[in-house]
């Protein structure tokens, strides 16, 4: 049962007032279990407005507070669940507010970590930031400039500094990949994506948004008085001890700058091709083509697609004593020890073209190219092959088979093509379920017979390797939403593949077909090619991620024939 504070006459009994001291070091879990109930066993982010619900001198004084709230109930945090001055003063903000308390069993240390949000809050930053900003003893300039060295100065006097400090740490704790900073009317929005979706954080005042920009710019070494055309950069922190780089871009919008904040973390570790999601046929096809001494793979997919991430796991199985391997990157986002990395530099004329020729004065067995963008860079990687070097690299197509044509339309003659390509494959990254929280959803038929149509061809043998057997009644999940996922039934992302091999009737139609899609298409499938699609389908079904998950990510909908969600 759980333990609800409301809007209540009720008493707390004497039996229950006795005070009850829980050892940190105990088993907490067995003691709200033995309560009765929820027990949060890790701090959590908490949004000001949550937090605003019990002031920060009543939370302190009874150790309690407040860190979710779904409607008219909040979940609240207490040290001790039979402190009578903390049950009754949650009583009388419940009759004040209108409001519903569930109270949960914390440890005084994750009480601790939790209520130092007050003092960072974004609320009372934006409010300092604010009236420093109106203050005419204070220059926004100057303002702005003060620790404009090194981001590692880490100064937090200004309160510009200390919001932006606040908004990096927030997205780190809630494991964003980017933060975007967007002007509307009156105010700048503040948006984080997570697991490949964007969450509105805050807004902040517009003046309070441009010296937040300003001061990016700084850290950045970008122009600050350059608002008319878009700028790169990057620069590093260090939040409690762990570094993230920040890979900055701004854009001139009709009310003023955008600013995305790609986060780097430098400390995470590269998944294996597995773990990714790349495995069965598709992975079998890129694992065995890695291991051959020349040639061209090639990943294509959108921005944010994991395909730098996918090439960065195959330089790791490469990544022996006899090979060297040398990058060319724009950024280089993950270190790798054993491997020349080697970032670009568009300014001093280190393209990724001149990079490439430099590249094959140093021996290379495996060069990483970050991205073909033009047709000087594709001729370069296909010379590269031609003359005895793997190479890996990624191209913007949404599919493998739209990437041959793609680079015939560069200007790469198609014989050449042909005799350089071992594997183009294409990916796209879909969220996974949460492993707490998952379980089994009742599907209609409608929506089984589309996904056996859909998987029709494939064989019995390729469809075992996802642990799905297509004889039994097919099963689909989603997660409910637990601590663990922050509610969201949805905990990191895997990738959805599909790869072509070019075998020798492959190069034959590169050849003879000038790289004609339709002809390429009919030949994967004799190929027994599986799709992007059927690969999401199949993870879906293995229970890997939701089939809506699928629909959005390939069709860009979450409609086959009718609403998925009336599944």
């Amino acid at each position: 049962m759980k333990k609800i504070v409301e809007d209540s006459e009720e008493e707390v009994s004497e039996e229950k007032a006795e005070k009850v001291t829980i050892d940190e070091v105990g088993n907490l879990q067995q003691e709200a279990e033995k309560l009765k109930m929820p027990y949060l066993n890790k701090s959590r982010l908490v949004f000001p407005e949550v937090l605003s619900i019990i002031p920060e001198d009543i939370a302190k004084g009874n150790k309690m507070i407040a860190f979710e709230r779904n409607g008219s109930l909040v979940r609240v945090g207490v040290v001790d669940p039979h402190d009578i001055n903390a049950l009754n003063v949650l009583r009388f903000i419940s009759e004040k507010t209108q409001l519903k308390f569930e109270v949960n069993l914390i440890s005084l240390s994750i009480f601790q970590d939790m209520v130092t949000q007050y003092a960072g809050s974004a609320e009372k930053a934006i409010a300092e930031a604010a009236e420093a900003l109106k203050s005419e003893d204070d220059d926004a300039d100057n303002l702005l400039m003060e620790g404009s060295g090194r981001p590692e100065s880490n100064v937090q006097s200004a309160p510009v500094t200390k919001l932006l400090s606040v908004i990096i740490r927030h997205a780190i704790d809630g494991k964003a990949s980017d933060i975007h900073m967007e002007p509307f009317d009156k105010e700048y929005r503040v948006r984080f994506r997570v697991d490949g979706v964007l969450y509105s954080s805050l807004a902040v005042p517009l003046e309070v948004g441009r010296a937040i920009i300003s001061r990016i710019k700084i850290l950045a070494n970008l122009k600050i008085d350059e608002k008319r055309k878009p700028q790169d950069g990057r620069f590093n922190v260090v939040e409690n001890g762990h570094p993230v780089d920040f890979r900055v871009s701004t854009l001139p919008v009709m009310e003023g700058e955008k600013v995305v904040m790609r986060l780097l973390d430098k400390e995470n570790k590269l998944a294996s091709l597995e773990n990714m999601g790349i495995f069965g046929r598709c992975g079998d096809i890129l694992v065995r083509n890695i291991q051959e001494p020349f040639g061209i793979i090639l990943i294509t997919g959108p921005t944010g697609s994991g395909k730098s991430t996918t090439l960065y796991s195959c330089l790791e199985v490469l990544n022996k004593d006899d090979r060297n391997i040398v990058t060319l990157e724009d950024p280089v986002e993950y270190t790798i020890a054993g491997i020349n990395q080697s970032q670009i530099n568009p300014e001093i004329g280190y393209t990724f073209a001149s990079g490439l020729r430099s590249i094959l004065r140093q021996d290379p067995n495996v060069i990483m190219v970050g991205e073909i963008r033009d047709s000087e860079t594709a001729e370069l990687t296909i010379h590269a092959a031609l003359t005895g070097h793997l190479v890996l690299s990624t191209l913007h197509t949404n599919s493998s088979i739209g990437a041959i044509p793609r680079l015939i339309d560069m200007g790469v003659e198609a014989f050449l093509l042909a005799s350089s390509l071992r594997v183009v494959a294409a990916q796209r990254l879909v969220r996974r379920i949460c492993e707490k929280c998952k379980h089994e959803i009742a599907v209609s038929d409608k929506i089984k017979e589309y996904m056996l149509s859909q998987l029709e061809g494939i064989s019995a043998e390729d469809v075992a390797r996802y642990g799905v057997d297509l004889n039994k009644p097919i099963a689909l999940f989603e997660g409910s939403g637990c601590e663990d996922c922050g509610k969201l039934g949805y905990k990191g992302r895997i990738a959805i593949f599909e790869a072509i091999e070019v075998d020798s009737g492959m190069k034959d139609i590169i050849s003879e077909q000038n790289g004609g899609e339709q002809f390429i298409k009919e030949y994967a499938k004799k190929q027994g090619m599986i799709t992007m699609k059927q690969d999401g389908i199949l993870k879906a079904i293995a229970g890997k991620t939701t089939f809506s998950e699928i629909e959005r990510v390939t069709e860009g909908s979450r409609s086959v024939g009718g609403d998925t969600e009336d599944a």
